[in-house]
């Protein structure tokens, strides 16, 4: 940590925060505020002010009466503002990742996430000026189409509590850059970054009502979704949720997109390099805790190598310390929270009282120094039943599921079974089967010989069949946020 933040302490910078609406600081609510618990230490950290329906509708309103500024804005200089965004929060780098850790109970490593962040913004900041129409000529009735690429207007955009900073640069700014107005809902657990962020944003000069921060618990996103000042919804969390959000767009007719969660198969065959597919395979699966959508959960292992990549798996894993996020020596930090602990416990429990597999290591919650926060020790089970539950379903926690598969049929009928289609990930050294597993995999996005998702802001990130739809990243995310508008010009009318 550097040694301006290390002089104060770190939560100093948890106060002081409001909604931020309009470009004002709003700290009395019409829904109060949530006591906000450091996962770490399981002690209430700080008070957050939540908004309400009554925020919600202020917020809607300002990014509407915003919509014409912010167009009026050249492309140019939507682009400069973009571009200094990244460059604000890579000068508050550490702080934002102080924000985070606080947040999150992640173990701080410096900027931490905001470098992929703010390659995401420069990215989209880049399409400012290169967002062109077309000309086409009309049949069967003579003349022209001129298509013009349209903002929507008004973007709502809830974000998820594991990943708030990038999930910030890769829904917020490509609305910006499309030239949306947006209102971003943080959820309670995480809005310390989101508001942050926000505040730096009109330090680069975005006009205010251009870009909102109310963080809220689901009656905020559930007032937000319905609201009929917004033109589009962008959503990523569970699919539960995710249900409850299209029956609110609904309402209006509103168009959403929708990234949601993952089990994703990690096929680990014969030939691969074990030496490196078995550590980048944990570091997937374990990063954030297991709290990702599209880490690769369930490893799906050929039987002629089924013990020797067990063997490294656990080693691997049982190397992980867990610790509080500022400790140097932390490799793995707690879950969110308490309920989060418990139902990943839950989930662990079951699998033993059904025999769904074979507890290799770990399955319980930490105790000693660190038993007040909520850690869950890095759970590996071995020989797991396909159709059961702890294969089938999102755990969303650091808990491994491996299995085995005899050949190249079996392997590709097993990652295909379940209902998720977010990611996928195989290990090879045959090049033709990993293009043919790659076009034969039900999944968004299919990661060769890497067991982390890469997250590329020039390529498309988003899921198949129960993972959702739409994109974000690359051209195909600009997109989500461009209603193009056809102009006719008859000719000889």
């Amino acid at each position: 940590m550097s040694a301006a933040i290390l002089q104060t302490n770190p939560t100093d910078l948890l106060k002081g925060h409001g909604l931020l609406i309009g470009g004002r600081r709003i700290t009395e609510t019409s829904a109060g505020v949530h006591r906000h618990v450091d996962p770490a230490t399981g002690k209430v950290q700080a008070e957050v002010a939540l908004a309400g329906p009554s925020e919600i509708d202020e917020a809607v309103r300002n990014a509407r009466e915003s919509r014409a500024v912010w167009r009026a804005v050249p492309p140019n200089a939507k682009a400069a503002i973009l571009f200094k965004c990244a460059e604000l929060m890579e000068a508050h780098g550490e702080e934002l990742g102080v924000l985070n850790s606080l947040e999150t109970g992640q173990p701080f490593r410096g900027p931490g996430g905001v470098g992929l962040a703010t390659a995401w913004i420069r990215y989209y900041a880049g399409w400012c000026d290169k967002l062109e129409g077309q000309i086409v000529r009309s049949y069967p009735m003579p003349g022209w189409d001129h298509i013009l690429p349209d903002p929507y207007g008004v973007i709502a955009a809830i974000i998820p509590w594991n990943g708030p900073t990038v999930s910030i640069a890769m829904k917020v700014f490509p609305a910006l850059a499309a030239g949306n107005t947006v209102v971003l809902k943080p959820p309670e657990l995480t809005p310390f970054a989101a508001l942050r962020i926000g505040e730096l944003a009109l330090q680069a000069g975005l006009p205010p009502g251009v870009f909102n921060v109310v963080p809220g618990t689901a009656q905020a996103g559930a007032a937000l979704v319905r609201h009929p000042g917004v033109d589009k919804v962008t959503f990523t969390g569970g699919g539960p949720t995710a249900k409850l959000v299209m029956a609110g767009c609904a309402e209006n007719l509103k168009p959403l997109a929708l990234e949601l969660g993952g089990k994703s198969a990690n096929l680990i065959f014969a030939d691969a390099n074990l030496e490196k597919a078995a550590p980048q395979s944990v570091m997937g699966c374990m990063g954030l805790t297991g709290q990702g959508c599209v880490n690769p959960t369930r490893m799906l292992v050929h039987e002629k190598v089924y013990d020797e990549v067990v063997d490294r798996i656990t080693a691997i894993v049982k190397a992980h310390r867990l610790g509080t996020q500022f400790d140097p020596a932390t490799t793995m930090g707690p879950v969110i929270s308490e309920s989060a602990a418990n139902r990943i416990l839950g989930i662990v429990e079951r699998a033993r009282t059904e025999k769904a597999g074979d507890v290799l290591t770990g399955g319980k919650r930490a105790g000693g120094a660190i038993a007040d926060g909520f850690f869950v020790e890095p759970t590996v089970f071995g020989r797991v039943d396909q159709a059961s539950h702890l294969a089938q379903e999102e755990v969303f926690g650091p808990v491994l599921a491996i299995s085995t598969f005899r050949d190249d049929e079996d392997a590709l009928a097993k990652a295909n079974g379940t209902h998720y289609g977010l990611g996928a990930y195989l290990h090879t050294r045959d090049l033709e089967r990993a293009h043919r597993f790659a076009h034969d995999l039900e999944a968004g996005c299919v990661y060769v010989n890497s067991g982390m998702p890469n997250m590329a802001p020039n390529a498309p990130f988003g899921g198949v069949k129960q993972s959702g739809f739409g994109r974000e990243g690359g051209r195909a995310g600009l997109e989500e946020f461009i209603s193009p508008k056809s102009v006719f010009f008859a000719i000889g009318g």
